[in-house]
């Protein structure tokens, strides 16, 4: 009997440990019925309306304008005059009138670049070596023996011409000082080849000496490149308080058509603070055009031609290129 007590618990015992087993596996296939089931479903569960991202903001934080490619002229002329200004050396105003002037001539303008620093730097950028110059702005400005066709050169870009200079310019400062109305010398000069160029582009040296005023005084814009660090910015009020006065004095149809940020490195905090206050100060007056740092432009200069040319597809040409549109926008628009 014990025997049998022993065998009817052991059976027992083998089938309470298949009840107990069994159910093991049913959850486990209810649950992957039930995991099936919610995965089919998350998608309806868990789906997002979708939002918007709104209008691609630009490096300054305001939404990138719309700037189609301007309409082909039919005709050239007059130039607007434009000043490339910042009593601060080192802050993009060379490269900026180089690579503005050829994106410019891309669109179908004809342009003019003026050398007016007496060290030469937008000559030497266009492969013009100023040490062997016979002939240039100087010759213009003070002399009577030379003629507009004989110091203006071609460049190695179509529809971009260059008034080239050299050191010889440095003394135009100090005999400048004795001739009558002298902050109007360059600007009787450039109303002689205004009806040849769409655009006049001034390569202004590093101060605010006499020949920067003559510039500004012959000028119809100014675009002011600005460094993206501290030093630079202090330099902005001294700048503009200086074009206040020859707006008063001098020349009453001066604008400032922009203020272009250069040498912009966007992984430091200090070039996107500097950006951010510049925006801050001066709102729309600021291109939303920037101009990033890039080793590029120093090479540039050593092959003597413009990034869009040396570089085509790189981010500098197409910054410089998004420039000349808005700077068209700009001046057609006003």
């Amino acid at each position: 009997m014990e025997h049998g007590g022993e065998a009817g618990y052991d059976e027992s015992g083998v089938a309470e440990d298949r009840e107990v087993t069994q159910p093991d596996h049913e959850p486990t296939t209810q649950r992957a019925k039930e995991t099936k089931e919610t995965k089919d479903g998350s998608d309806a569960l868990f789906e997002l309306p979708a939002v918007d991202p709104g209008p691609e903001l630009g490096p300054t934080g305001r939404p990138l304008p719309d700037l189609p490619d301007p309409e082909p002229l039919t005709s050239h002329g007059p130039a607007v005059v434009i000043a490339m200004c910042n009593q601060k050396g080192g802050v993009g105003k060379t490269t900026t009138t180089i690579n503005l002037g050829a994106a410019l001539a891309e669109l179908g303008r004809t342009v003019l670049l003026v050398d007016f620093d007496p060290q030469g730097s937008l000559s030497v950028g266009l492969g013009i070596n100023p040490h062997t110059l016979e002939l240039s702005i100087y010759n213009l400005l003070l002399g009577r023996d030379a003629t507009l066709e004989e110091v203006i050169q071609p460049t190695v870009m179509d529809g971009v011409d260059i008034m080239p200079a050299n050191i010889d310019l440095s003394a135009a400062e100090i005999q400048l000082v004795s001739e009558v109305a002298r902050e109007q010398t360059l600007q009787r000069l450039l109303r002689r080849v205004r009806d040849r160029y769409d655009f006049v582009l001034i390569d202004c040296a590093p101060s605010l000496g006499l020949l920067t005023i003559n510039a500004l005084t012959a000028s119809d814009k100014v675009i002011m490149p600005l460094g993206c660090e501290f030093f630079a910015l202090r330099g902005i009020a001294l700048l503009t308080d200086t074009i206040s006065k020859v707006q008063d004095r001098l020349n009453p149809d001066l604008e400032i058509l922009g203020i272009l940020g250069t040498m912009y490195d966007p992984r430091t905090l200090h070039a996107r603070e500097v950006l951010d206050r510049v925006v801050d100060a001066f709102g729309d007056v600021v291109f939303h055009s920037v101009i990033r740092r890039t080793v590029k432009f120093p090479e540039t200069t050593v092959a003597g031609e413009p990034i869009t040319s040396y570089a085509s597809s790189s981010p500098g040409a197409d910054a410089y290129r998004m420039l000349a549109k808005e700077v068209v926008q700009r001046c057609h628009a006003e």
